[in-house]
């Protein structure tokens, strides 16, 4: 009888521990809710269930305007951190590009180069507004030694730039930016230029125009990417007396080349540009050169599509 009792009593506390195990947890579960309950603020809204619950109107703190007084020598939105080194004078200036971009030879010696010589025109020059009267203004005002365009396509306004500083007897350099890649899709509209192996022609046509046009004594090219280029000229002294901006006509493209190109503008120095009116409108280049101006203190001067940024 005893070994039966003691099975019975063992079955007995086994049913109690899996019948008594979940209303534990319950029970854990309760007390927790109740804690949190009783612990939260008292001064929470309460409402009726028949009335909308309360509104709850965000706060917002007032913006706070920073004074930009560095921007000509530290860029901190492109991480730029290098201070320009000092002006390399005018007459060295051709020299020290040649030594540090071309391995101290011109790129205009025994060009073109056979492989290309016969698929480039004698001389193929397109641009926009390439010929304004802003030119033959600006030139005549700065009377610059050295001009930086930003943006040359097939040298254009490069070559106009070139005749005119010739007609005043200046000993001008002018540093032609830019990648000469085109656009994806370029050779859509310019069907008369060609590409091998993935290379567009458009820097030795552009070559071969400043050849035609008897320039390549002052003009340079520059084939990298803008912010690449005017960084290096920081860094390595040279300074524009005149700056054109002509290169990416989106907000982020110009308002990078503007802010870059501003920092190696001689004193006196002349900043302007292409666009200023453009379908783009206030979303672009004219964005970019208006907020440029209110920032940093300059009047926007417009002459036909150009900017020219002038000191109060």
């Amino acid at each position: 009888m005893r070994p039966k009792s003691h099975h019975r009593k063992a079955a007995v506390a086994a049913f109690l521990a899996a019948a008594l195990k979940p209303a534990a947890y319950f029970l854990i579960l309760l007390l927790t809710y109740t804690l949190g309950y009783l612990s939260s603020s008292p001064s929470s809204t309460s409402y009726s269930p028949s009335s909308p619950p309360p509104i709850i109107t965000p706060s917002y703190s007032t913006p706070q305007f920073i004074q930009l007084t560095d921007t000509p020598t530290e860029i901190h939105q492109f991480r730029i951190r290098n201070r320009c080194s000092p002006p390399l004078p005018h007459p060295q200036v051709r020299l020290a590009l040649l030594q540090k971009v071309f391995n101290g030879k011109s790129p205009f010696l025994n060009f073109p180069p056979p492989h290309v010589a016969e698929l480039l025109h004698p001389k193929k020059i397109k641009g926009w507004g390439s010929t304004g009267a802003v030119f033959e203004n600006l030139v005549r005002q700065v009377k610059p030694r050295t001009i930086i365009e930003v943006g040359s396509f097939l040298g254009a306004s490069a070559t106009h730039m070139a005749s005119l500083t010739r007609q005043l007897g200046l000993d001008t350099q002018i540093l032609c930016v830019d990648d000469f890649r085109g656009w994806p899709g370029f050779l859509d509209r310019f069907k008369d230029l060609w590409m091998i192996n993935g290379d567009v022609s458009l820097l030795y046509q552009f070559m071969q125009n400043v050849v035609a046009m008897n320039a390549s004594d002052s003009v340079i090219p520059l084939p990298f990417s803008t912010g690449s280029v005017l960084d290096s000229l920081c860094e390595w002294g040279v300074y524009g007396d005149l700056i054109e901006v002509d290169a990416g006509h989106d907000f982020n493209s110009a308002w990078s080349d503007i802010n870059r190109a501003y920092r190696i503008l001689r004193p006196g120095g002349v900043l302007f540009g292409h666009d200023y009116f453009t379908a783009a409108d206030n979303r672009g280049v004219r964005r970019a050169v208006n907020l440029f101006a209110q920032i940093n203190g300059f009047k926007v001067k417009v002459d036909g599509q150009h900017w020219v940024l002038v000191s109060h």
